[in-house]
């Protein structure tokens, strides 16, 4: 049997499932945003350019995808700050206990997403644990931390720590002991040991642990709407009330495929920066 004959008759199943759970629904929803709704809620046909006229006239829709693609950058961000020191912890444990603390910090991922938002619904309200400690050291009124833009910040930073540990961890395969050991003994003390050794090593695990969460974060719909409170409004929530509550499926369809361009523009980024990093 010819090489390419092979190569087709195993490819072939996998790509008619992907062709028949990835690629059809998405031209089927790329088609129905060309569609207009109706006054009783229904789907009117097409096609028609009149849907998405309407997100680019109105400047409401616009402020969505900006807020969205800025808390996603904002959530990401404290996201690396916060899962690198611990990624880098335990890349330089002993052997013995490495296996320990990667089960330990991966756990979260076997509790359900909506667990871990009620969670955070009980320690940030007004009466958890948060409010009660800053009300113990002296402050007269603890700040506001759920349905705000703070509480869903701090809920998404710790549900995606975990995939940014495991993509740092990745990244720190690079990192080799003696190369430390050798600038240390040129005279570079630990800091310049770091941004001049260890962090350009593992760029290629930050950018990717910033990618999936940063696609996580746009594409995120529990939390923002539990903790948020209806106040914080991203593209996820907004697809969810255009096709669940006004039941305008053509606008719905519109930004689930503005979320798709989102998407492939931050893999592109992705792709451009790695292929600067890694020349």
């Amino acid at each position: 049997m010819r090489p390419a004959v092979l190569a087709g008759l195993l490819l072939g199943p996998a790509l008619l499932v992907n062709l028949g759970t990835f690629l059809v629904p998405i031209i089927n929803l790329a088609l129905l945003s060309f569609n207009e709704v109706r006054p009783s809620g229904g789907v009117g046909p097409g096609p028609t350019l009149s849907t998405w006229a309407i997100l680019f006239d109105d400047p409401y829709y616009m402020e969505i995808v900006g807020n969205s693609i800025g808390v996603s950058v904002m959530v990401t961000g404290f996201t690396v700050l916060a899962g690198y020191p611990v990624a880098l912890f335990i890349h330089r444990a002993a052997a013995r206990w490495r296996n320990l603390l990667v089960v330990a910090c991966i756990s979260p991922l076997l509790v359900s997403a909506v667990v871990r938002t009620y969670g955070w619904m009980v320690i940030l309200g007004d009466n958890g644990i948060v409010a009660a400690a800053l009300r113990g050291l002296g402050m007269a009124k603890a700040p506001r931390m759920v349905f705000n833009l703070t509480g869903v910040a701090i809920a998404l930073v710790e549900i995606l720590m975990p995939t940014m540990i495991l993509c740092l961890l990745a990244g720190f395969g690079r990192l080799n002991a003696s190369v430390e050991e050798a600038a240390a003994s040129l005279g570079a003390p630990p800091w310049r040991v770091f941004l001049r050794v260890v962090l350009p090593l593992s760029l290629p695990g930050i950018l990717l642990g910033c990618l999936l969460a940063f696609v996580l974060t746009v594409s995120s719909f529990i939390t923002p709407k539990l903790l948020g409170g209806g106040r914080v409004i991203l593209l996820a929530t907004e697809i969810y009330d255009q096709a669940i509550v006004t039941l305008n499926w053509p606008l719905a369809a519109v930004l689930s495929v503005l979320s798709l361009g989102v998407f492939g523009l931050a893999l592109l980024l992705y792709g451009r920066v790695l292929r600067l990093v890694e020349a």
